[in-house]
């Protein structure tokens, strides 16, 4: 099991990484926050290494209250987070908002989150959300098992499409590959709706380059960081050094995840895996605060 780190420590070198950029924080947005009881049985599947986890080995680094995690991130300095949240059958969606809601309302510095599932009325569940304040989705193809371009689900993105709202969507083949994960399902919901805001998740892990195609076809869609060019993550799908200079040009649409708190290694990992690619301060500057921050337009 990977050994706790030490979270005064590593709350000081995580913002030395930050201040040395010249940055006032982190922005997050992909970090998981749900309700307790489903927060377990995730861990419990994690511990478990059930099937979605490919079978590998996964510790939980951070396995603390609600209250305490969230005060973690802000001594990361952290100014800005999401709840990611996902149902995993019909019914759980508007149950999940509404936590997400209370979530929120109560801890003013995550962005208000809320999620959707291909099932009746799921139109109305995501105008209920977008009405109530949500700032961004979450969408995961893999623990869901639908295909985000099923026509049920079309009114929905064309709602998110025309608000503008981001979607945080895991729809990579990693770490287990799914019936509808890989590039060609959401390609078929991007040629419908162009201007959706998707925001793929661990840089679509491990089909790095076949997500690259879609961000350089579609100026909506972006790129999270997720776990990606960890120590963890390249034994399991290295990313292709071929494609550095990609993703060095799409440096206005990549944006910091980290999987907080269910990552087997501390959170400072990330940021330094994203800083030994070399690709240079300005790079970093815009993947770890300033695009999120435009994105979702927090203050300066």
């Amino acid at each position: 099991m990977t050994a706790h780190p030490d979270t005064r420590t590593e709350a000081d070198d995580v913002r030395r990484f930050w201040e040395g950029l010249g940055l006032p924080g982190l922005v997050d947005v992909h970090t998981h926050f749900m309700p307790e009881r489903v927060l377990r049985k995730v861990w419990a599947y994690f511990d478990a290494l059930g099937p979605l986890t490919g079978g590998v080995e996964w510790p939980i680094t951070y396995r603390e209250e609600e209250a305490a995690r969230a005060a973690l991130l802000r001594e990361f300095g952290v100014r800005a987070f999401t709840a990611m949240l996902y149902p995993h059958k019909p019914g759980m969606a508007p149950w999940l908002n509404d936590w997400a809601a209370g979530f929120a309302a109560r801890t003013p510095d995550c962005l208000h989150t809320s999620t959707l599932f291909p099932e009746p009325g799921v139109v109305d569940h995501v105008r209920d959300a977008v009405d109530a304040g949500a700032r961004v989705f979450k969408a995961h193809v893999q623990v869901g098992a639908y295909d985000p371009a099923d026509e049920s689900l079309d009114g929905a993105w064309g709602l998110l499409a025309e608000a503008g709202v981001p979607v945080v969507i895991h729809c990579g083949s990693g770490p287990a590959p799914g019936k509808h994960t890989g590039p060609g399902p959401i390609a078929r919901v991007l040629a419908r709706h162009p201007r959706l805001r998707l925001i793929v998740a661990h840089l679509g892990m491990p089909e790095y380059e076949d997500f690259l195609d879609l961000a350089e076809r579609y100026g909506e869609v972006r790129l999270d960081t997720t776990m990606a060019f960890t120590d963890f993550s390249e034994r399991l799908a290295p990313f292709p050094r071929r494609a550095l200079p990609r993703l060095a040009a799409l440096g206005d649409r990549v944006l910091l995840g980290s999987d907080f708190p269910n990552i087997p290694y501390p959170y400072l990992h990330q940021l330094h895996a994203l800083e030994r690619l070399g690709l240079g301060d300005a790079w970093l500057r815009a993947v770890c605060h300033d695009n999120a921050a435009r994105l979702f337009g927090l203050p300066g």
